[in-house]
């Protein structure tokens, strides 16, 4: 195994990785080092290769159970001391069991294992409202599509290919080795067929034998009501062709949602800042405020002091998971210019407005006396 690459390196997860983990990480790694946003880097292209090649083969519970077993023996080694073809016998038929025969070693044909193509990812940007009511969007973009005149083969009309004589149509060969060890087995993709069982003897004239051809795609996606930023839809085949005829990737769709100029979301549970007269504040009475489809009342009791939140249950965000609350905070508005008249009445209101009828300020003279010495009579 020492001159196999590391896989879990590759995409940056333990070994124990789970399989959530192994596609956050291939993902990620996807985007970053795609082609599409390297044109002509030859070393962003093999990365991106190689990050392939790894999920291909972690993403697959089978693939991976063997990949760990191979990484935990290398080279199967321990078999050493049977010496000579004859002692191969028994362990041959290990291996055919395992791996169903490669490269004309007897036992059974396998199917040639063909590559999944790369995922795709598109953003779409949802105004406030079309993200909490649902909509549609138009989506286009390029990608490779399975081509049609060769049916993903990448022979003319999808038939001017043979099987490949070396693998025998399997796809894979075993490679044997003595080492001071023992006799090594390795098994890998055939070169000559490049891991697809076949050679092509006359190439689509479509698409040049690769399979595949660089088409806009274009659908209308169907957006459920409450998604959220950094919430995706998921739409199985839409994404990359497969180089060797497997089957196409996914496309992921992420969202980023427009802000409002007066709600704030968060998950289900809408947020807004109301401001309300003194008046307001100190007698009490209704007031509008905004939610998501239209304004609703809310009644502001007597000596509501300002920052107070209030609860409106069953106004916020409708999701699968239930709807949330809208919370508003009110804040008193407190004028900032006042004519000479204006501040005299304010005065004269301060002046018929006893202390002990002002909660708050009754308690902080109480504090200030017993802390200073010192009495407060109007501030």
């Amino acid at each position: 195994m020492a001159d196999k690459k590391n896989y879990y390196d590759i995409l940056g997860v333990d070994k124990n990785a789970t399989p959530d983990q192994i596609k956050s990480a291939y993902r990620k790694l996807a985007k970053q080092y795609h082609p599409d946003f390297h044109p002509g880097d030859a070393a962003a292209a093999e990365k991106f290769k190689e990050i392939n090649e790894a999920n291909e083969t972690l993403s697959d519970e089978n693939k991976r159970k063997q990949y760990d077993y191979e990484l935990e023996h290398p080279g199967m080694s321990g078999f050493g001391g049977m010496g000579g073809a004859g002692g191969m016998g028994g362990f041959e038929d290990i291996i055919s069991s395992m791996f169903g025969g490669f490269g004309g070693f007897g036992g059974r044909q396998s199917a040639p294992q063909r590559s999944r193509g790369a995922d795709i990812e598109q953003t779409v940007r949802l105004s406030f409202l079309d993200a909490i009511k649902g909509c549609s969007k138009e989506i286009s973009y390029f990608r490779n599509e399975p081509c049609k005149s060769c049916s993903g083969t990448g022979a003319k009309n999808g038939t001017a290919f043979t099987t490949c004589s070396k693998c025998g149509g399997s796809g894979r060969v075993k490679y044997q080795q003595d080492t001071i060890f023992g006799r090594t087995i390795q098994v890998g993709a055939c070169p000559d067929c490049n891991g697809t069982g076949k050679k092509i003897t006359d190439r689509c004239p479509d698409c040049k034998g690769v399979g595949y051809t660089r088409k806009q795609t274009s659908f209308t996606i169907n957006i459920p009501a409450g998604v959220d930023n950094d919430s995706s839809l998921r739409k199985r085949g839409y994404g990359q062709a497969s180089a060797n005829g497997g089957e196409c990737g996914d496309l992921y769709v992420y969202f980023r949602i427009e802000p409002h100029r007066l709600l704030v979301r968060r998950d289900k549970d809408l947020f807004v800042t109301v401001p309300i007269s003194y008046r307001t504040a100190c007698v009490g009475g209704k007031i509008q405020v905004p939610a998501v489809d239209d304004m609703v009342e809310l009644t502001i009791p007597a000596g509501t002091a300002s920052g107070t939140r209030f609860t409106l249950r069953g106004k916020g965000v409708k999701t699968v998971n239930g709807t949330g609350s809208l919370f508003v905070t009110v804040e008193i508005d407190i004028p900032t210019r006042l004519s000479r008249d204006q501040i005299k009445k304010i005065d004269e209101f301060e002046d018929s407005v006893q202390l002990k009828s002002c909660n708050n300020m009754q308690k902080f003279s109480s504090d200030v006396s017993s802390l200073y010495g010192a009495k407060i009579d109007k501030q």
